[in-house]
């Protein structure tokens, strides 16, 4: 029997340091079977990787931290065009959990969306997981995957050896909140004007 998750929306000003270091831990033992360097990000109780979410949707069940998805509004570039959406990032299940699916954090995040006014929502995943995203959110309408675009972002960091910014083939979703997919502008290249989220 799968355990009851509840999930909480929580602002990120609603956080208290305990919040924190549970959330850090949390990510660490997500993010670390996928490699030691995506667990390194949540050292020193830090709940983010890059740019730091404004809304989370955090699953709970009996063990604590379930599940997470964060929220940031930002305009991106689409080719030419500027564009206010809400992107998506900082999803994780916990690995005892696998199985819970992105699909149950996307329905809890739409009535977010929805009031926060933006016309769609918007994430990146890596190409290798093309076929479960398609799979959990595309049959189900909650999404439309674009293969084929590269997103610029900004390191969340300043390193002297490395570019400020870096270019990544990823896979975009895009949920369409108040306005149709057919709306998205066209483009091969989306700017983040910031870092992941």
């Amino acid at each position: 029997m799968r355990p009851k998750v509840q999930w909480r929306v929580r602002w990120e000003s609603e956080l208290c340091v305990a919040d924190h270091v549970e959330l850090s831990e949390f990510f660490r033992k997500s993010y670390g079977p996928t490699g030691a360097f995506n667990a390194q990000r949540f050292q020193d109780n830090r709940s983010w990787a890059g740019a730091r979410p404004e809304v989370r949707a955090i699953g709970y069940d009996a063990c604590g931290v379930a599940a997470h998805i964060g929220l940031l509004r930002r305009f991106i570039k689409v080719g030419e065009v500027d564009l206010l959406v809400g992107e998506l990032g900082l999803y994780a299940v916990r690995p005892d959990l696998e199985g819970l699916g992105i699909s149950h954090s996307m329905r809890v995040m739409y009535p977010v969306l929805h009031g926060l006014g933006v016309a769609f929502g918007f994430g990146t995943v890596r190409p290798a997981l093309e076929n479960h995203i398609a799979r959990l959110l595309g049959r189900q309408g909650l999404a439309t995957i674009i293969p084929g675009i590269r997103v610029r972002s900004t390191h969340p960091e300043v390193y002297l050896d490395l570019s400020t910014s870096r270019l990544d083939e990823a896979l975009v979703l895009v949920l369409p909140i108040r306005r149709s997919i057919s709306e998205w502008p066209t483009g091969t290249i989306i700017d983040r004007n910031g870092p992941e989220l």
